[in-house]
């Protein structure tokens, strides 16, 4: 039985992520809040009857719920612009 190797300790800091990576997690959030944007204003023209009343709260979690489905529609691809910005982001990065 040959004995366990000895674990290497755990680093006091993590490496911060490359530019380029912060630049596509900030193109993501930026397309995320986009994409919320627009689909809170569809939300509100369609998502109701005229005259009907909502339930107390019920803005709160269409807030909620229009964030996340925008999240995840930009985790998944989005309409594009994230790439597009990160894109262009990283191509500036290189000339300085």
């Amino acid at each position: 039985m040959q004995p366990l190797a000895p674990l290497s300790p755990i680093p006091t800091q993590l490496p911060l992520p490359s530019a380029h990576v912060r630049s596509v997690q900030a193109s993501r959030q930026f397309e995320a809040s986009l994409i919320a944007s627009l689909l809170e204003s569809a939300e509100k023209t369609y998502a109701a009857l005229p005259g009907q009343d909502s339930f107390a709260g019920s803005e709160n979690y269409d807030y909620l719920a229009t964030q996340a489905l925008g999240s995840e529609i930009a985790a998944h691809g989005g309409f594009g612009i994230a790439a597009l910005i990160s894109h262009d982001l990283a191509g500036h990065g290189e000339k300085t």
